[in-house]
Protein backbone atom coordinates (compact mmCIF):
# COMPACT_ATOMS: atom_id res chain seq x y z
CA UNK A 1 0.00 0.00 0.00
CA UNK A 2 2.80 2.42 0.96
CA UNK A 3 6.02 2.10 -1.00
CA UNK A 4 9.41 3.80 -1.00
CA UNK A 5 10.17 6.92 -3.03
CA UNK A 6 13.48 8.72 -3.76
CA UNK A 7 14.87 10.68 -0.82
CA UNK A 8 14.86 13.86 -2.96
CA UNK A 9 11.06 13.84 -3.02
CA UNK A 10 10.99 14.40 0.74
CA UNK A 11 12.56 17.81 0.07
CA UNK A 12 10.96 18.69 -3.27
CA UNK A 13 7.38 17.70 -2.43
CA UNK A 14 7.01 19.99 0.63
CA UNK A 15 8.58 22.90 -1.30
CA UNK A 16 6.11 22.41 -4.14
CA UNK A 17 3.18 22.04 -1.74
CA UNK A 18 4.20 25.18 0.18
CA UNK A 19 4.58 27.27 -2.97
CA UNK A 20 1.28 26.25 -4.56
CA UNK A 21 -0.68 26.74 -1.35
CA UNK A 22 0.93 30.08 -0.52
CA UNK A 23 0.21 31.73 -3.85
CA UNK A 24 -3.29 30.30 -4.31
CA UNK A 25 -4.20 31.44 -0.80
CA UNK A 26 -2.80 34.92 -1.51
CA UNK A 27 -4.91 35.06 -4.68
CA UNK A 28 -8.00 33.98 -2.76
CA UNK A 29 -7.47 36.78 -0.25
CA UNK A 30 -7.33 39.42 -2.99
CA UNK A 31 -10.10 38.11 -5.24
CA UNK A 32 -12.55 36.59 -2.78
CA UNK A 33 -16.28 36.99 -3.54
CA UNK A 34 -18.34 38.71 -0.80
CA UNK A 35 -20.67 35.73 -0.45
CA UNK A 36 -17.76 33.59 0.80
CA UNK A 37 -16.85 35.92 3.64
CA UNK A 38 -17.16 34.93 7.28
CA UNK A 39 -19.14 37.74 8.91
CA UNK A 40 -18.75 38.24 12.69
CA UNK A 41 -21.62 37.14 14.93
CA UNK A 42 -22.24 36.63 18.64
CA UNK A 43 -20.22 33.36 18.60
CA UNK A 44 -17.26 34.74 16.62
CA UNK A 45 -13.82 35.62 17.92
CA UNK A 46 -13.12 37.96 14.98
CA UNK A 47 -14.46 41.46 14.36
CA UNK A 48 -14.01 41.97 10.59
CA UNK A 49 -15.51 40.04 7.63
CA UNK A 50 -12.82 37.55 6.58
CA UNK A 51 -12.60 35.17 3.59
CA UNK A 52 -13.23 31.55 4.59
CA UNK A 53 -11.87 29.94 1.44
CA UNK A 54 -8.37 29.07 2.65
CA UNK A 55 -9.26 25.40 2.49
CA UNK A 56 -9.28 25.64 -1.29
CA UNK A 57 -5.62 26.60 -1.38
CA UNK A 58 -4.75 23.96 1.21
CA UNK A 59 -6.43 21.10 -0.61
CA UNK A 60 -5.16 22.12 -4.05
CA UNK A 61 -1.64 22.32 -2.67
CA UNK A 62 -1.87 18.92 -1.00
CA UNK A 63 -3.63 17.02 -3.78
CA UNK A 64 -1.53 18.49 -6.61
CA UNK A 65 1.63 17.53 -4.71
CA UNK A 66 0.37 14.01 -4.14
CA UNK A 67 -0.44 13.71 -7.85
CA UNK A 68 2.89 15.10 -9.03
CA UNK A 69 4.91 12.89 -6.68
CA UNK A 70 2.70 9.80 -7.20
CA UNK A 71 1.59 9.34 -3.60
CA UNK A 72 0.76 5.66 -3.14
CA UNK A 73 -2.35 6.11 -1.03
CA UNK A 74 -5.53 4.00 -1.03
CA UNK A 75 -8.19 5.26 -3.42
CA UNK A 76 -10.53 5.59 -0.45
CA UNK A 77 -8.26 8.33 0.97
CA UNK A 78 -8.21 10.23 -2.33
CA UNK A 79 -11.97 9.96 -2.73
CA UNK A 80 -12.57 10.84 0.89
CA UNK A 81 -10.52 14.03 0.75
CA UNK A 82 -12.08 15.13 -2.55
CA UNK A 83 -15.66 14.40 -1.48
CA UNK A 84 -15.30 16.07 1.92
CA UNK A 85 -13.60 19.10 0.33
CA UNK A 86 -16.38 19.62 -2.23
CA UNK A 87 -19.25 19.16 0.23
CA UNK A 88 -17.56 21.30 2.88
CA UNK A 89 -16.88 24.08 0.36
CA UNK A 90 -20.55 24.02 -0.60
CA UNK A 91 -21.36 24.37 3.08
CA UNK A 92 -18.97 27.33 3.36
CA UNK A 93 -20.66 29.05 0.42
CA UNK A 94 -24.36 28.47 1.00
CA UNK A 95 -24.80 26.12 3.96
CA UNK A 96 -25.67 22.43 3.90
CA UNK A 97 -28.03 20.49 6.21
CA UNK A 98 -26.29 18.91 9.19
CA UNK A 99 -27.72 15.49 8.35
CA UNK A 100 -26.31 15.65 4.81
CA UNK A 101 -22.82 16.59 5.97
CA UNK A 102 -22.85 13.86 8.62
CA UNK A 103 -24.08 11.32 6.07
CA UNK A 104 -21.22 12.20 3.72
CA UNK A 105 -18.68 11.94 6.54
CA UNK A 106 -20.11 8.57 7.58
CA UNK A 107 -19.94 7.19 4.03
CA UNK A 108 -16.34 8.37 3.68
CA UNK A 109 -15.41 6.82 7.04
CA UNK A 110 -17.04 3.50 6.14
CA UNK A 111 -15.40 3.44 2.71
CA UNK A 112 -11.99 4.12 4.21
CA UNK A 113 -12.37 1.62 7.05
CA UNK A 114 -13.70 -1.26 4.96
CA UNK A 115 -11.11 -0.93 2.19
CA UNK A 116 -8.10 -0.22 4.42
CA UNK A 117 -8.85 -2.84 7.07
CA UNK A 118 -9.66 -5.69 4.70
CA UNK A 119 -7.36 -8.09 6.53
CA UNK A 120 -8.91 -7.30 9.88
CA UNK A 121 -11.92 -9.45 10.76
CA UNK A 122 -12.67 -7.76 14.08
CA UNK A 123 -15.79 -5.72 13.29
CA UNK A 124 -15.65 -3.99 16.65
CA UNK A 125 -12.27 -2.50 15.68
CA UNK A 126 -13.62 -1.50 12.27
CA UNK A 127 -16.63 0.17 13.90
CA UNK A 128 -14.34 2.04 16.28
CA UNK A 129 -12.26 3.22 13.33
CA UNK A 130 -15.41 4.48 11.57
CA UNK A 131 -16.52 6.41 14.65
CA UNK A 132 -13.01 7.77 15.24
CA UNK A 133 -12.74 8.97 11.64
CA UNK A 134 -16.08 10.77 11.78
CA UNK A 135 -15.21 12.35 15.11
CA UNK A 136 -11.76 13.45 13.91
CA UNK A 137 -13.30 15.22 10.89
CA UNK A 138 -15.66 17.16 13.13
CA UNK A 139 -13.36 17.88 16.05
CA UNK A 140 -10.82 19.48 13.76
CA UNK A 141 -13.58 21.72 12.45
CA UNK A 142 -14.65 22.56 16.02
CA UNK A 143 -11.10 23.62 16.85
CA UNK A 144 -10.83 25.89 13.81
CA UNK A 145 -12.04 28.99 15.61
CA UNK A 146 -8.90 30.91 16.50
CA UNK A 147 -6.29 32.50 14.25
CA UNK A 148 -3.45 30.10 13.60
CA UNK A 149 -4.66 27.29 15.86
CA UNK A 150 -5.85 24.64 13.37
CA UNK A 151 -3.12 25.55 10.89
CA UNK A 152 -0.45 25.17 13.55
CA UNK A 153 -1.83 21.79 14.64
CA UNK A 154 -1.63 20.64 11.00
CA UNK A 155 1.97 21.82 10.64
CA UNK A 156 3.10 20.07 13.83
CA UNK A 157 0.80 17.03 13.78
CA UNK A 158 1.40 15.97 10.19
CA UNK A 159 5.02 17.04 10.51
CA UNK A 160 5.29 14.54 13.39
CA UNK A 161 3.71 11.84 11.21
CA UNK A 162 6.22 12.66 8.47
CA UNK A 163 9.24 12.70 10.78
CA UNK A 164 8.28 9.38 12.35
CA UNK A 165 7.80 7.81 8.92
CA UNK A 166 11.19 9.14 7.85
CA UNK A 167 12.87 7.72 10.94
CA UNK A 168 11.59 4.24 10.07
CA UNK A 169 12.71 4.80 6.46
CA UNK A 170 9.27 4.90 4.86
CA UNK A 171 10.04 7.83 2.57
CA UNK A 172 6.78 7.61 0.65
CA UNK A 173 4.59 8.05 3.70
CA UNK A 174 6.93 10.73 5.00
CA UNK A 175 6.48 12.64 1.73
CA UNK A 176 2.70 12.36 1.95
CA UNK A 177 2.65 13.88 5.43
CA UNK A 178 5.34 16.50 4.87
CA UNK A 179 3.31 17.77 1.90
CA UNK A 180 0.34 18.38 4.22
CA UNK A 181 2.55 20.03 6.85
CA UNK A 182 4.14 22.33 4.27
CA UNK A 183 0.78 23.32 2.80
CA UNK A 184 -0.45 24.11 6.31
CA UNK A 185 2.64 26.24 6.95
CA UNK A 186 1.97 28.25 3.78
CA UNK A 187 -1.65 28.77 4.84
CA UNK A 188 -0.54 29.67 8.37
CA UNK A 189 1.48 32.62 7.04
CA UNK A 190 -1.84 34.14 5.93
CA UNK A 191 -3.87 32.88 8.89
CA UNK A 192 -1.73 33.83 11.89
CA UNK A 193 -3.17 36.71 13.91
CA UNK A 194 -4.40 39.02 12.53
CA UNK A 195 -5.77 36.46 10.05
CA UNK A 196 -6.43 37.55 6.49
CA UNK A 197 -8.21 34.30 5.63
CA UNK A 198 -9.79 31.31 7.37
CA UNK A 199 -9.54 27.69 6.20
CA UNK A 200 -13.29 27.13 6.56
CA UNK A 201 -14.95 23.72 6.55
CA UNK A 202 -13.30 22.99 3.18
CA UNK A 203 -9.96 22.87 4.95
CA UNK A 204 -10.80 21.76 8.49
CA UNK A 205 -13.04 18.77 7.67
CA UNK A 206 -10.58 17.10 5.22
CA UNK A 207 -7.65 17.79 7.56
CA UNK A 208 -9.50 16.08 10.39
CA UNK A 209 -10.22 13.12 8.14
CA UNK A 210 -6.55 12.93 7.13
CA UNK A 211 -5.37 13.12 10.75
CA UNK A 212 -7.41 9.98 11.44
CA UNK A 213 -6.91 8.20 8.11
CA UNK A 214 -3.13 8.62 7.91
CA UNK A 215 -2.78 7.84 11.60
CA UNK A 216 -4.68 4.59 11.06
CA UNK A 217 -2.72 3.75 7.90
CA UNK A 218 0.52 4.19 9.83
CA UNK A 219 -0.81 1.79 12.46
CA UNK A 220 -1.89 -0.76 9.82
CA UNK A 221 1.53 -0.52 8.18
CA UNK A 222 3.15 -0.97 11.63
CA UNK A 223 4.94 2.38 11.51
CA UNK A 224 3.53 3.20 14.94
CA UNK A 225 1.07 1.92 17.54
CA UNK A 226 -2.63 2.74 17.61
CA UNK A 227 -2.16 5.24 20.44
CA UNK A 228 0.53 7.28 18.66
CA UNK A 229 -1.92 9.41 16.59
CA UNK A 230 -4.10 9.90 19.68
CA UNK A 231 -1.18 11.40 21.58
CA UNK A 232 -0.01 13.57 18.68
CA UNK A 233 -3.43 15.18 18.18
CA UNK A 234 -4.46 14.96 21.84
CA UNK A 235 -4.64 18.77 22.39
CA UNK A 236 -7.51 18.95 19.87
CA UNK A 237 -9.07 15.65 20.95
CA UNK A 238 -9.20 16.65 24.61
CA UNK A 239 -10.74 20.10 24.12
CA UNK A 240 -13.38 18.94 21.63
CA UNK A 241 -14.34 15.75 23.44
CA UNK A 242 -14.67 17.27 26.91
CA UNK A 243 -16.56 20.28 25.54
CA UNK A 244 -18.97 18.01 23.65
CA UNK A 245 -19.59 15.86 26.73
CA UNK A 246 -20.28 18.92 28.88
CA UNK A 247 -22.67 20.37 26.30
CA UNK A 248 -24.48 17.04 26.09
CA UNK A 249 -24.85 16.85 29.86
CA UNK A 250 -26.37 20.34 29.78
CA UNK A 251 -28.85 19.12 27.13
CA UNK A 252 -27.52 21.62 24.58
CA UNK A 253 -27.69 21.01 20.83
CA UNK A 254 -24.18 19.69 20.29
CA UNK A 255 -24.31 20.20 16.51
CA UNK A 256 -24.86 23.95 16.77
CA UNK A 257 -21.99 26.44 16.60
CA UNK A 258 -20.94 27.88 19.96
CA UNK A 259 -18.04 29.52 21.76
CA UNK A 260 -17.70 27.13 24.69
CA UNK A 261 -14.44 25.40 23.77
CA UNK A 262 -11.63 25.92 26.23
CA UNK A 263 -9.44 27.67 23.67
CA UNK A 264 -12.31 30.09 22.91
CA UNK A 265 -12.94 30.79 26.59
CA UNK A 266 -9.23 31.34 27.24
CA UNK A 267 -9.08 33.87 24.40
CA UNK A 268 -12.19 35.63 25.68
CA UNK A 269 -10.66 35.84 29.15
CA UNK A 270 -8.09 38.25 27.72
CA UNK A 271 -5.32 35.87 26.66
CA UNK A 272 -5.72 36.79 22.98
CA UNK A 273 -5.36 34.98 19.65
CA UNK A 274 -1.61 35.41 19.32
CA UNK A 275 -0.79 34.12 22.81
CA UNK A 276 -3.26 31.27 22.40
CA UNK A 277 -1.61 30.18 19.16
CA UNK A 278 1.96 30.47 20.42
CA UNK A 279 1.29 28.65 23.69
CA UNK A 280 -0.60 25.95 21.79
CA UNK A 281 2.36 25.46 19.45
CA UNK A 282 4.63 24.88 22.44
CA UNK A 283 2.17 22.33 23.86
CA UNK A 284 1.78 20.59 20.48
CA UNK A 285 5.55 20.32 20.03
CA UNK A 286 6.06 18.88 23.51
CA UNK A 287 3.19 16.41 23.05
CA UNK A 288 4.47 15.30 19.65
CA UNK A 289 8.01 14.92 20.97
CA UNK A 290 6.73 12.74 23.81
CA UNK A 291 4.82 10.57 21.32
CA UNK A 292 7.98 10.01 19.26
CA UNK A 293 10.06 9.40 22.40
CA UNK A 294 7.87 6.53 23.64
CA UNK A 295 7.29 5.08 20.17
CA UNK A 296 9.84 2.28 20.54
CA UNK A 297 8.85 1.46 24.09
CA UNK A 298 6.29 -1.11 25.22
CA UNK A 299 2.66 -0.36 24.34
CA UNK A 300 1.86 -0.09 28.04
CA UNK A 301 4.38 2.75 28.39
CA UNK A 302 2.83 4.48 25.39
CA UNK A 303 -0.64 4.14 26.89
CA UNK A 304 0.65 5.54 30.17
CA UNK A 305 2.04 8.54 28.30
CA UNK A 306 -1.35 9.07 26.71
CA UNK A 307 -3.03 8.76 30.10
CA UNK A 308 -0.56 11.26 31.59
CA UNK A 309 -1.43 13.83 28.95
CA UNK A 310 -5.13 13.11 29.38
CA UNK A 311 -4.83 13.69 33.13
CA UNK A 312 -2.91 16.91 32.50
CA UNK A 313 -5.66 18.22 30.23
CA UNK A 314 -8.43 17.28 32.67
CA UNK A 315 -6.68 18.91 35.64
CA UNK A 316 -5.98 22.07 33.62
CA UNK A 317 -9.61 22.26 32.46
CA UNK A 318 -10.86 21.72 36.02
CA UNK A 319 -8.77 24.57 37.41
CA UNK A 320 -9.73 26.88 34.55
CA UNK A 321 -13.42 26.16 35.20
CA UNK A 322 -12.88 26.82 38.89
CA UNK A 323 -11.09 30.09 38.11
CA UNK A 324 -13.94 31.29 35.90
CA UNK A 325 -16.56 30.33 38.48
CA UNK A 326 -14.65 32.27 41.16
CA UNK A 327 -14.54 35.33 38.93
CA UNK A 328 -18.27 35.12 38.32
CA UNK A 329 -18.98 34.75 42.05
CA UNK A 330 -16.79 37.75 42.88
CA UNK A 331 -18.49 39.79 40.17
Amino acid sequence: MITDTPFLSIIAAPLFSFTITFFITAWLIKGNAPKILDYPNTRSLHSQPTPRTGGIGLMIGILSTWLLFSAALPISVWLGVCLLSVISLADDISGMPVWFRLLAQTLVAILFSVFCLTDMHDWIVILLVVVATIWASNLYNFMDGSNGLAGGMAVIGFGCYGLTSFLVENHQFATVNFAISAAAMAFLLHNFHPARIFMGDAGAIPLGFLAAALGILGWVEELWSWCFPLIVFSPFIADSTITLIKRGLRHEKIWQAHCGHYYQRIIQSGFGHRNMALSSYVLMLIVSASAVWVLEKDILIQCLMGAAWGSTYLISMFYFDQHQRNLINKG
